[in-house]
């Protein structure tokens, strides 16, 4: 059933004597890697990325699937850290962190290298994308015509269910305000604030801990804005050293404060 409605993509992909997906653990990468493996197992590598700047929960979530799917997974580091211009987080940070994450690949494979973009995808500001273009990325749901919308079910279709309810989950460093410095320290207080936020609270859907200027904000659905909920969030800053300066509804892209290139 899956090879008759999405023989499309199947087709896309199988076009590649070889593929190399860079699986990040989200909807869009774990769902392409999945399916790619289905279509073609014996064409296909998957390569996994680890940093500061990734969850934890992601990589592990990576592992696992490769596992229970027995993937030709590689996981490596990518050494975006080592990259001051990536540091600095200007606007165009993604731009950086995609060149070092697509040169540490194309070092280990010499397969056609796939990502997990999507129509959506398109409509935004991605500079990642361009250090895609520059290096020959391609992105088989982008010319299957598919969105997340389109994603999320074929997630479901190949038995992913929980993949497939995944929130977008965009790296620990698109929480930092344009201009603040990308601190390891930093990150690894994002994820466990938002882990407190998910886990411990219980709260669902877009839930961020943004790093800036002012200090810590965090951003909830509308509905779980409480005052009771901000006094537990306060205190978890605290036992950390941090100021919440307040909640706000999750605002996408909101870290990038300065004019774009």
């Amino acid at each position: 059933m899956v090879l008759r409605s999405h023989q499309f993509l199947a087709d896309i992909i199988l076009a590649q004597p070889r593929l190399a997906i860079a699986v990040s653990g989200g909807v869009d990468s774990m769902t392409l890697a999945t399916f790619a493996h289905m279509v073609a197992a014996d064409r296909i590598e998957m390569l996994h990325a680890v940093s500061p700047a990734v969850q934890p929960a992601a990589t592990v979530r990576v592992r696992d699937a490769g596992r229970l799917q027995n993937w030709h997974l590689t996981v490596t580091g990518t050494g975006e850290f080592d990259d001051p211009r990536y540091r600095d987080n200007p606007v165009n940070r993604c731009y950086f962190c995609k060149t070092n994450l697509y040169d540490r690949i194309r070092s280990l494979t010499s397969a056609p290298i796939a990502s997990g973009a999507n129509l959506d995808d398109l409509g935004e500001y991605r500079p990642g994308l361009l250090a895609a273009s520059e290096r020959d990325v391609i992105h088989p749901f982008v010319d299957a015509g598919m969105a997340k919308t389109d994603i999320r079910a074929l997630a479901r279709e190949l038995g992913l269910d929980d993949v497939a309810e995944l929130p977008a989950q965009p790296c620990l460093a698109s929480r930092i305000e344009t201009g603040i410095a990308i601190d390891p320290n930093d990150l690894a207080f994002v994820d466990s604030i938002e882990g407190f936020l998910s886990n411990e609270l219980g709260l669902s859907g877009d839930v961020r801990c943004r790093i800036t200027k002012s200090g810590v904000i965090i951003e909830l659905p509308e509905s779980e804005i409480t005052s009771e909920i901000q006094a537990r969030i306060a205190e978890r800053c605290k036992i950390n050293d941090r100021a919440l300066m307040g909640l706000r509804p999750y605002q996408r892209g909101a870290m990038f404060i300065q004019d774009r290139p």
